[in-house]
């Protein structure tokens, strides 16, 4: 009986171990059939499907034994970082010569999409952002500024026309509206030229030829730092020469000048025997039906246009320059649209001075005086000592070539070798005229009552507008 008892233990001790045996054999085929069944499907992926770790590998624990104890599960290890530098980037494969390569999108390079490009990108030109318009916020923080400070050239000469030299600012007294000025600035340095010069074509023609000849003393007396520009005037007013040094341009202009003709000597013929009427004997016409008509030469001098026309230009040119104003001419006004009080304040205004050679004048005692009469709807005979007296200018009235061209070289350099004051006013901002008066006190004089010097100077300015800065 015991040993039924024994041999039913074993039998069933052998079918278990056979059972389990069973078992672990199926688990182990299993891994090889399914790397086979892969295989056959797909042989690209054949070598992946091969370096597939097993069940034993992933981690799953084995079956229990009667004979072995169970083992621990072992830990997942967690992902190895690889190193940047490490890294070694893969080429693309080479595409042939004739085809283009194919564009890839962020999404398959396996970045991140770049942002979209911003929205009114505009263009800067080489050298600098554009600048925008001013708006009506950017003028509100404009300042204005008023012009104060105020430069006056003063021409300083002894009793015999010479030039006083070697005075200091002390000897200087400057007077506005009844005030002394403080002078800020002071010098008696030369000055480059800014000159515009006029020439008076209307004149008698005798007087015409004679400045004519005295062109190339004219030329001589300026400098290669100076600049010049040449206008005429007779019924009209011309510019022949634009801005620019003394060289072959102002020569060639000046040459051409030599060939131009005053007017006629005398009136205009309006009765007599070769009047407009036509022939006549013994006082009567010869053709008694004829009609009489008077026709008379209407002939202008328009003096005040020229010398507008020429400040206006000059009153563009550089500040640092002196400006001059030299106008060749008898001196005659007439018919001009431009009134003497609207020229003068553009003179004084921007600070220039008039001088003048007068020419056509008279050797008999007190015929000049009388020719500086105005009569009403007859013009100026003579208006130069006005533009230069109240500019601080001079005028030379000549009579011969000779002393034309020592007028010249006398005027031009008394022009630019001058004393320049300067103050800063303090008179209210406005407009109007402001009158000067400027005083000299010469050391070397003796005398109480006369002041030994003669000094020339203008009588007052118009402030310039303000400016927007």
């Amino acid at each position: 009986m015991r040993k039924r008892i024994q041999l039913v233990l074993l039998s069933l001790v052998l079918t278990t171990a056979c059972g389990w045996l069973a078992a672990q054999s199926s688990n182990a085929s299993t891994p090889a059939q399914n790397s086979q069944t892969n295989s056959g499907q797909n042989q690209d992926t054949g070598q992946a499907q091969k370096d597939k770790p097993t069940d034993k590998d992933q981690g799953i624990p084995d079956a229990p034994s009667a004979v072995r104890p169970p083992q621990p599960a072992p830990e997942t290890p967690l992902p190895q970082q690889q190193n940047p530098q490490d890294q070694v980037p893969q080429r693309p494969p080479a595409l042939p010569a004739n085809e283009a390569p194919p564009r890839q999108s962020p999404a398959d390079q396996g970045g991140t999409a770049a942002p979209p490009p911003p929205v009114n990108v505009k263009t800067v030109p080489q050298g600098g952002a554009t600048k925008n318009a001013p708006g009506a916020q950017e003028e509100l923080f404009k300042i204005v500024t008023n012009v104060n400070q105020v430069l006056v050239p003063v021409t300083v000469k002894d009793e015999s026309g010479h030039l006083v030299t070697g005075l200091l600012p002390k000897n200087f007294v400057v007077i506005e509206g009844g005030k002394r000025q403080t002078l800020n600035f002071f010098t008696s340095d030369p000055f480059a030229l800014s000159a515009a010069i006029i020439l008076d074509l209307g004149m008698k023609d005798v007087d015409v030829q004679k400045v004519n000849r005295t062109f190339p003393a004219l030329e001589g007396v300026f400098s290669p730092f100076d600049e010049l520009s040449i206008y005429s005037y007779s019924n009209a007013v011309s510019q022949l020469a634009g801005w620019g040094a003394v060289g072959q341009k102002l020569s060639e202009t000046l040459e051409g000048l030599r060939g131009v003709s005053g007017r006629n000597n005398g009136p205009p013929v309006t009765s007599g025997p070769l009047g407009p009427q036509g022939p006549m004997v013994n006082n009567m016409p010869v053709d008694p039906s004829a009609p009489i008509v008077y026709t008379p030469a209407q002939e202008s001098h328009v003096l005040n246009d020229a010398v507008l026309r020429a400040a206006l230009d000059l009153a563009k040119r550089d500040r640092t320059r002196r400006k001059v104003i030299f106008i060749i001419s008898d001196g005659r006004e007439y018919r001009s649209d431009a009134s003497y009080r609207d020229v003068l304040k553009v003179l004084l205004t921007n600070n220039i001075m008039v001088y003048a050679v007068g020419l056509g004048g008279s050797a008999i005692p007190g015929y000049n005086k009388l020719e500086k009469l105005h009569i009403p709807r007859f013009g100026y005979s003579d208006i130069l000592p006005k533009y230069a007296s109240a500019t601080g200018g001079e005028v030379s009235t000549e009579l011969t070539r000779n002393g034309i061209e020592d007028a010249y070289s006398r005027l031009i350099g008394d022009a630019r070798n001058q004393y320049t004051l300067g103050y800063l006013t303090h008179e209210t901002p406005s407009g109007s005229y402001r009158g000067i008066e400027v005083l000299v006190d010469r050391p070397s004089c003796k005398s109480s009552i006369r002041p030994c010097v003669n000094v020339y100077a203008r009588d007052g300015y118009y402030p310039l507008p303000p400016e927007r800065r």
